[in-house]
C-alpha cells in the first residue's frame, strides 16, 4: 500500500516554470515520505514527459499521469511516450488513462466521441500488445494499429503498468480485462467497495489477471478554515456535477455534489478517512486538490500523508 498525491495542471501553469516547478514539488514530496506523485493532463505540458522528468530527478518516488483522455489519441504513441517514462525512470512509471469527455472531445479534435467504451477496448488490446510484445498489428472498428517497425524501448522494464479511470460497469468491466488497474476519483470509500473494487476484480479474475490495483484518488486537505476549504471545494469540482458518470459515482457515494467527497479537516480527519480507503480495498490512496486554502496547510498535508505513508 503506498500514499501519495496529485498535481493539478493548473498549479504548474500558474508558475513561472511549469517543470521546475513539478521537479521542485517531487522533492518536496519524497522528502515528506510519500511514495509517488502524479500528473493531471490537460492541453498545457504532456504529463508523461513531466513524469519522465521529475521521476528521474527524483528517483525515491514513482510518477504517473492521472489521467490522459485516450479521445484523439493513438496507442502506438502513448505506447511509445510510456515506454521511453518507464526506461528514464527505471521502472517507476504508471500510465493513468481516462475515457474523455464528448465536451473536450468533438469540439477540439474534429473527432466523434461515439461508442466509448468500444474504443477504450480496442485502445487498451492495441496498446496492452504494443507494451507486452513490443509490435502490434491490430485492427479494429474504433481504430487501427500496426507497426511497421519495432515499437519496444530499450531499459522500458517491467512492462509498463496499465490504470484506467474507469467507473462505469462497462468501463470497468473492459478495465479488468486489460488495464492492470484503475485510479477512480470522487468516490466514498463504501462506493469504492461495492461499485469499484468488487466489479474490476470480479472482471479481472474472470480475464486470467492479478488483482488489480485500486488507486483512489481523494480530495482533501488538512485545515482549520473549514469554511473556507468547503467554499473552495465547491468552485474546484463544480465541473464534475455535470458529468453523467461523475454524477451516477457521486450519488452512489451518498453524497449530491462533488464537493461533499473533499475531504476536509484536521490531521485525525484525514488519517481516518485514509484508513476508510484502505479498508473498502484500496491499493493506494492519492490526495488531490491539496492547495485548497493556503500553502501552509498543503504542507501540513503533505506532512501528514507522509507521517502515515512510513507508518504503513
Amino acid at each position: 500500500m503506498g500514499i501519495g498525491i496529485a498535481l493539478s495542471p493548473f498549479t504548474l501553469d500558474a508558475t513561472d516554470h511549469a517543470v521546475d516547478a513539478a521537479v521542485a514539488a517531487g522533492r518536496q514530496a519524497a522528502a515528506a515520505g510519500l511514495s509517488s506523485l502524479w500528473f493531471g493532463h490537460t492541453f498545457s505540458h504532456d504529463s508523461i514527459v513531466l513524469s519522465a522528468v521529475v521521476g528521474r530527478e527524483v528517483p525515491e518516488l514513482e510518477v504517473g499521469t492521472s489521467a490522459i483522455p485516450i479521445s484523439a489519441r493513438h496507442p502506438l504513441l502513448i505506447a511509445s511516450q510510456a515506454q521511453t517514462a518507464q526506461a528514464a525512470t527505471h521502472g517507476r512509471f504508471a500510465l493513468g488513462l481516462a475515457l474523455g469527455t464528448e465536451a473536450f472531445t468533438e469540439p477540439v479534435f474534429g473527432v466523434t466521441f461515439d461508442r466509448p467504451i468500444a474504443r477504450l477496448r480496442e485502445f487498451l488490446t492495441a496498446l496492452r500488445t504494443v507494451l507486452d510484445t513490443g509490435t502490434v498489428d491490430f485492427r479494429g472498428e474504433t481504430l487501427t494499429a500496426v507497426a511497421p517497425l519495432p515499437a519496444a524501448v530499450a531499459g522500458a522494464k517491467p512492462a509498463v503498468p496499465v490504470l484506467v479511470a474507469a467507473m462505469g460497469p462497462q468501463a470497468l468491466r473492459v478495465t479488468g480485462e486489460f488495464a492492470d488497474g484503475t485510479l477512480p476519483f470522487l468516490v466514498g470509500p463504501k462506493a469504492l467497495a461495492e461499485q469499484i473494487v468488487a466489479p474490476i476484480t470480479k472482471a479481472a479474475e474472470r480475464a486470467g489477471r492479478s488483482a488489480p490495483r485500486i488507486v483512489a484518488m481523494v480530495p482533501g486537505v488538512v485545515t482549520a478554515d473549514i469554511e473556507g476549504a468547503r467554499a473552495a471545494a465547491e468552485e474546484s469540482t463544480a465541473f464534475y456535477n455535470d458529468i453523467p458518470s461523475y454524477q451516477r459515482i457521486i450519488e452512489l457515494s451518498g453524497a449530491s455534489r462533488a464537493a461533499e467527497l473533499v475531504v476536509i479537516g484536521d490531521e485525525q480527519t484525514i488519517a481516518d478517512r485514509v484508513a476508510e480507503y484502505f479498508e473498502a480495498g484500496a491499493t493506494d490512496v492519492i490526495f488531490a486538490q491539496t492547495d485548497l486554502t493556503t500553502p501552509a496547510d498543503e504542507q501540513r498535508t503533505w506532512q501528514l500523508l507522509g507521517e502515515l505513508n512510513r507508518t504503513d
